[in-house]
């Protein structure tokens, strides 16, 4: 195929064309395929391996630019290879099933094809055009994230910059009490679930409010209040040990 003939497709599958994007993935499978051979018995199935290249091969079409001056092909191989690898880096964190691995995979390409939709799917919609429920959705995505280190920090912050540990999210002058396990436990326990949903993503899947506002369907707004709240009640109880939420 002539280069120009490349660029035009890659243009209008930018624009979202699908039916060009479908001829541009046909018709780079023999790439696609050479180069997940070298990612072969490392524990992810072969179909799966295909789908993370076509992954890659999608996210090199959404980001290239013909002012790079360089072959499409060339633009979209290490995009590829980078996708593969970075599935197989994250996966070795938290050992989950195969069929949750390949929903993940699955809604992960879905999103990239919608990308260039206004508004990005609702769990709704995910859970609808793979035939499973909302539940399984937000599990699939949860478990595609590496969990964050209670005293990493820089967990990320929509509000501002500082520069705070998990940790400190949710106890300030006692760290020895929110060692406590089992304490712990017991208050996510007690939250309504919408509530803690919104701590598990926030805290324990790295999420941005941004993100949780997405997942769960609530404005940003919404997630914000919901969060402090919470995060006041889980101090209280942290300081004086009662059981108020």
């Amino acid at each position: 195929m002539q280069k120009d003939t490349i660029i035009d497709l890659v243009l209008r599958a930018k624009g979202g064309d699908e039916q060009a994007k479908n001829l541009l993935v046909q018709q780079n499978q023999p790439l696609i395929k050479s180069l997940l051979k070298r990612y072969l018995g490392k524990g992810v199935e072969y179909d799966d391996l295909y789908q993370l290249g076509c992954l890659g091969f999608v996210k090199a079409i959404n980001k290239f630019d013909p002012k790079y001056q360089v072959k499409f092909t060339t633009y979209a191989t290490p995009l590829i290879i980078g996708e593969i690898k970075r599935f197989l880096r994250d996966d070795g964190a938290i050992k989950v099933s195969r069929s949750v691995k390949t929903l993940y995979v699955k809604i992960k390409k879905y999103l990239l094809l919608k990308s260039g939709d206004i508004e990005p799917p609702t769990v709704d919609e995910i859970a609808t055009e793979f035939g499973v429920t909302k539940e399984e959705v937000i599990f699939a995505m949860e478990a595609s994230h590496l969990p964050v280190p209670l005293f990493a920090c820089n967990v990320n912050n929509d509000d501002n910059d500082e520069t705070i540990c998990l940790a400190d999210k949710f106890v300030a002058s006692d760290d020895s009490a929110f060692l406590d396990h089992v304490m712990i436990k017991n208050m996510l326990a007690k939250l309504p679930t919408r509530e803690r949903q919104v701590i598990l993503l926030r805290y324990y899947r790295n999420a941005t409010q941004s993100e949780v506002a997405r997942c769960l369907q609530l404005s940003q707004v919404q997630v914000s209040r919901i969060e402090q709240k919470v995060l006041r009640e889980m101090r209280t109880y942290m300081s004086f040990g009662k059981d108020v939420i």
